[in-house]
């Protein structure tokens, strides 16, 4: 027996509202371009409309003009999406907190998750949205789970309960000696100066 192995999201499908609704957060709210539109092919009476991250990836929505926004908070429970995270950079998670303000859009935060910073706030259907915004860049050839890996590891080692920057800049310190070489013999911290 062997695993199937995934390489990715492929895109992520949400039973939306009206068309309109749609349009207005995903493109409108959160910028997402609107790249793809068709008929649900399981559902002829529903719209089928694609929405880009910024990734190249897919956000999907199937949309029919008989239903309107819910508001409040999605069901919760086992087997419910918790919440959907976007990324954005530091530039524009400065901007949200007015941005959202400005269309009386209720949220949380910015929290300080240790590696990242995060804001909370529900769409119009009542799913929980979070834009976070990481607050590292990973070393050349490497991705952000790649440092956490190596962040997580370090935290376990010194028994600390949570990745905090700390593990993270030590995880990238050891990512890059291990992936780039270096002709010094002895890679160690120095003091350097003064002498």
């Amino acid at each position: 027996m062997q695993k199937i192995q995934v390489q990715g999201v492929h895109h992520i499908t949400l039973v939306g509202a009206d068309r309109a609704t749609t349009i207005d957060f995903w493109e409108g709210v959160l910028g997402m371009p609107f790249v793809f539109d068709q008929p649900n092919l399981d559902n002829p009476h529903e719209g089928h409309l694609y929405f880009d991250p910024g990734d190249g990836r897919l956000i999907t929505v199937f949309t029919h003009e008989g239903r309107r926004p819910a508001g409040g908070k999605v069901p919760a429970g086992v087997g419910a999406v918790h919440h959907l995270a976007f990324s954005v950079s530091e530039a524009v998670f400065s901007e949200i907190e007015g941005r959202l303000a400005a269309r009386g859009v209720p949220f949380t935060g910015p929290k300080d998750r240790g590696f990242m910073d995060s804001i909370y706030f529900r769409d119009p259907l009542g799913l929980l949205i979070e834009l976070a915004s990481y607050r590292f860049t990973p070393p050349e050839g490497c991705r952000h789970a790649d440092v956490l890996f190596e962040a997580h590891r370090l935290r376990v080692e010194r028994g600390d309960d949570h990745i905090d920057r700390v593990h993270v800049a030590d995880a990238i310190t050891r990512l890059v000696e291990r992936r780039q070489p270096s002709l010094s013999a002895d890679r160690t911290p120095r003091r350097g100066w003064p002498r």
